[in-house]
């Protein structure tokens, strides 16, 4: 294991893009280390890679940008557990290693179902970010089985507080879950339609948003 390490810092360093560093750090999202490389990038360096659960686990030790969002690449799905997604999902502190986190890794898991549902009822926000974004995930899979009740309740609730990152996730998991027919879309955009001709403008705008995403989507099927 020693050497593929060598290995990835060695191509790490190869592809460093000091520019994207810097921006990420003047925006407050500090690493240890952070190489500026782009997920696609990265993703190519994760390929040529078996996967595997000691590296994925030393990998996500490290506080290094790269280092986390390989590990979500490398972690092997049947042999990732419950309990490891719960200690993981506690220790993110970025949204975009939230994102990577989900679309990598947790989406495919056969519990995934239970964590969303789980997730997007916690108060830290990375959990509930991270449950709202798994959400997306999977009705973007086309997966039915998902609590659509818990998911217009908990979505709401979130959404009454206004602008934040929990906020967008969940924004995002209401169009994903309007996406699956018009029934889920009608479903979706009542859930907030007080929000039409609320008097904050930043409701206003939620209402809007998610009714132009549908009837875009109807425009074009």
């Amino acid at each position: 294991m020693e050497e593929i390490i060598k290995d990835i810092r060695l191509r790490l360093r190869k592809a460093m893009n000091g520019v994207v560093s810097a921006s990420m750090r003047q925006k407050g999202i500090e690493y240890k280390l952070n190489f500026g490389v782009a997920i696609p990038e990265i993703k190519t360096i994760a390929a040529d890679y078996t996967p595997d659960a000691e590296l994925a686990k030393w990998l996500w030790a490290q506080d290094v940008r790269e280092h986390k969002i390989l590990a979500t690449l490398l972690y092997p799905h049947e042999a990732f557990t419950e309990e490891e997604a719960e200690r993981w999902v506690e220790e993110i502190r970025y949204q975009e290693i939230a994102e990577q986190f989900c679309a990598n890794l947790v989406q495919f898991l056969s519990f995934a179902l239970s964590l969303a549902e789980r997730w997007i009822e916690d108060e830290r926000e990375n959990t509930q970010v991270s449950g709202f974004l798994l959400y997306a995930r999977l009705y973007t899979q086309g997966n039915t089985s998902l609590s659509s009740e818990k998911l217009l309740t908990e979505a709401k609730r979130v959404m009454d507080k206004g602008i934040s990152r929990p906020q967008r996730a969940a924004l995002l998991a209401l169009k994903r879950y309007g996406r699956l027919g018009t029934t889920e879309a009608k479903q979706a955009l009542d859930s907030i339609k007080d929000y039409q001709n609320a008097e904050s403008k930043e409701k206003q705008e939620f209402y809007n948003d998610l009714k132009f995403e549908f009837e875009y989507i109807n425009n074009n099927v």
